[in-house]
């Protein structure tokens, strides 16, 4: 199968170095590394005359804000102009496993031969500590963090069928092309952080799209500083989760929500179902 990795890149410089250096290490060869940069030129330099050769596009900001969505359209139509037969998506800061591809390959050609030819195929995603001195060397990745609890863990050889869409995460996942284009891809509408990927699964599981759990496909995410609730993102989750409501008619990220709530931050009306934000500044984490 004719394989794309795509995946998006605004910062985290080193993050897509080892990412790179992953893919090049894998038992099957990526057939095309397409890295989407967002208003993030110096990424190009990066991955330069390194194994395997990027295919770099640009994608500009939409009104100052992160158009997530929209990139990762814009790679897989790169993708499928180029012939490609299975589109595998990875986060910047995810590092393959050496067998992820070929997991994935293995898992793609059982959904096309079988009666549920349609499939999201999501591997593993183990959080990483921080790097040690030196940074983080491949070899030693799957020793230093067991995959994420909150996800099914299928053995290495297994696929468990018949997953929660709620599920889904866009850190790591595939699809064949026929599977992306009756998705219809990520809706362009979402601007900045949060929500595309659960409209994405929404829309997956609406167009008759199974969830599959695919062991032996692991991917490390290379740790960085977060913060619990994101509020530097408050806004951005609020236009998105409101946009999902109106799709959907319930809200994504509710944890956050509840969250900011707890913040004083933002207000329920429980008559509309609307979320509001209140006078209290946000204060960003240092």
């Amino acid at each position: 199968m004719r394989t794309a990795v795509i995946t998006l890149v605004a910062g985290r410089h080193h993050h897509l170095a080892l990412q790179q250096r992953g893919l090049a290490a894998g038992t099957q060869d990526t057939d095309h590394y397409i890295v989407v940069t967002l208003h993030d030129p110096a990424a190009a330099e990066i991955v330069r005359e390194r194994l395997p050769a990027a295919d770099v596009l640009t994608v500009e900001l939409a009104a100052g804000r992160l158009p997530l969505a929209t990139a990762r359209n814009v790679g897989a139509r790169r993708a499928l102009t180029a012939g490609a037969e299975l589109l595998v998506f990875l986060d910047v800061d995810c590092v393959p496993g050496p067998t992820l591809l070929g997991r994935y390959s293995e898992a793609a050609h059982v959904a096309e031969t079988s009666g549920d030819h349609r499939a999201l195929l999501c591997g593993t995603v183990a959080y990483l500590p921080p790097p040690p001195p030196g940074g983080y060397r491949l070899e030693q990745l799957p020793d230093m963090a067991p995959p994420h609890p909150g996800r099914p863990t299928p053995a290495t050889d297994e696929v468990l069928r018949d997953g929660d869409h709620r599920l889904f995460w866009s850190l790591s996942f595939a699809v064949t092309a026929d599977t992306w284009l009756h998705t219809g891809g990520f809706c362009e509408d979402y601007t900045g952080y949060g929500g595309e990927d659960t409209d994405f699964a929404r829309t997956a599981a609406a167009r008759g799209v199974d969830l599959w759990w695919v062991g032996g496909a692991p991917a490390y995410h290379q740790h960085h500083p977060v913060s619990h609730p994101p509020v530097e993102h408050l806004d951005d989750i609020l236009r998105n989760g409101t946009l999902f409501r109106e799709r959907w008619g319930n809200w994504p990220m509710e944890q956050w929500l509840r969250d900011f709530a707890d913040l004083g931050l933002i207000r329920h009306d429980p008559a509309t179902d609307t979320w509001h934000r209140t006078e209290k500044p946000v204060t960003s984490p240092a």
